[in-house]
C-alpha cells in the first residue's frame, strides 16, 4: 500500500563559498563529509553553484589539479560551459544539460575548469556537484568516466511545460542513463509555478530533495530557493507542488552500510585507508596531470 513520506526537516544552505576561482557553491547537504549516522548515504555532500556571471579572461577559471579516491562526482551543468582533464589521459567538454558521472574508485587526478572559448566571452555558470559514496568492493576499481550529453539523457514530461531528466536510477518505469554501484536515483526536476509531479521510492533509502531555485510544497510543507528537503524511511510516496517555478535535484538511493571515513577528497572506510591513499597520491601511484 503506498504511503506518504513525511518531511523529517529542512536544511538550509549557509552562505556560499568558492571552491578554486571558479565556481561559487553552495555546500546544501550538512556535515560534509562527516554525516554522522550516514544521513544521507550513499550521498556524501553536493555542492550547488547558482547562477554567477564571469566576466571575460585568457585563464580559464575553476579548480587546477587535486585528487579523489574511493567515490564518484557527478556535475550537473544548467549553464556555461565546462571542459576537464585527468591523469588518465582523458580530456572532455560539458554544455548544458550534460552530466558527468565520474568513478575516482581507486584513485585519479584531474582538474575541472571554465571551458576556454566560454572563458574568453565570459557568462552565466550554473553547476551542481554531488559526491557519491562507493561500496568498499568498488573502491579499488579502476578510475573511469560516464560522459551523459543532454541526448542521452530521457526526458519525462510532467506538463506541457515541466519536465524531469531521469539521470540515474528510474521514474514510472523509465530507466536512467547512468549506471550505478549501488541503487541510487537522481531526478532534475523542472516545475512550472501550479505544477505538480508524485514519485515513489522504498522505504528503506534515504531521500531527500534539493530546492535550487524557486519555492515548492512537499505534502503540506513549504521550502525555499537552496534549501533541501529530508524525507522520513517510512512512507513511498512524495509529492512536490511548484509555488514558484522551480528547480530541484531528487537524490534517493539505498543506504550503504559500511564505515565511512574521509578526508578532503579521498572517502574511505577507516584512518588506516586514508593514510593509505594520502601515500599512493604523494608516490604518484594516481598518475600525473601534463
Amino acid at each position: 500500500m503506498k504511503t506518504i513520506k513525511h518531511v523529517t526537516d529542512i536544511y538550509k544552505a549557509p552562505a556560499p563559498h568558492m571552491v578554486g576561482d571558479g565556481f561559487r557553491v553552495h555546500s546544501v547537504l550538512p556535515g560534509g563529509t562527516r554525516n554522522e549516522n550516514n544521513r544521507v548515504s550513499p550521498f556524501i555532500l553536493l555542492d550547488y553553484g547558482a547562477p554567477a556571471y564571469f566576466p571575460p579572461t585568457n585563464r580559464p577559471r575553476g579548480v587546477d589539479q587535486h585528487p579523489h579516491k574511493g567515490f564518484e562526482t557527478v556535475t550537473v551543468v544548467y549553464q556555461g560551459e565546462l571542459e576537464h582533464r585527468d591523469s588518465t589521459g582523458s580530456y572532455g567538454k560539458l554544455a548544458p544539460g550534460d552530466v558527468q558521472w565520474m568513478t575516482a574508485a581507486n584513485g585519479i587526478v584531474h582538474e575541472e575548469k571554465h571551458e576556454t572559448e566560454f572563458s574568453k566571452r565570459g557568462g552565466k555558470v550554473e553547476m551542481a556537484q554531488l559526491w557519491v559514496n562507493l561500496p568498499k568492493a568498488y573502491k579499488s576499481d579502476k578510475p573511469h568516466y560516464q560522459n551523459l550529453t543532454k541526448a542521452e539523457i530521457p526526458v519525462v514530461a510532467i506538463s506541457e511545460k515541466s519536465y524531469l531528466r531521469v539521470i540515474a536510477g528510474e521514474y514510472n518505469g523509465t530507466k536512467g542513463a547512468a549506471s550505478t554501484y549501488s541503487p541510487v536515483n537522481l531526478l532534475d526536476v523542472q516545475l512550472k509555478k501550479g505544477d505538480s509531479v508524485t514519485m515513489s521510492y522504498p522505504e528503506n533509502f534515504n531521500t531527500m530533495v534539493v530546492l535550487m531555485q524557486g519555492k515548492a510544497d512537499f505534502d503540506g510543507t513549504l521550502a525555499n530557493a537552496v534549501e533541501t528537503v529530508f524525507f522520513d524511511k517510512k512512507g513511498t510516496e512524495i509529492t512536490i507542488t511548484a509555488q514558484e517555478d522551480s528547480s530541484l535535484l531528487l537524490l534517493s538511493g539505498e543506504p550503504i552500510d559500511e564505515p565511512i571515513f574521509a578526508y578532503g577528497p579521498f572517502v574511505m572506510n577507516n584512518e588506516e585507508e586514508i593514510v593509505e591513499a594520502i601515500n599512493d597520491y604523494n608516490a604518484g601511484k594516481m598518475g600525473f596531470l601534463n
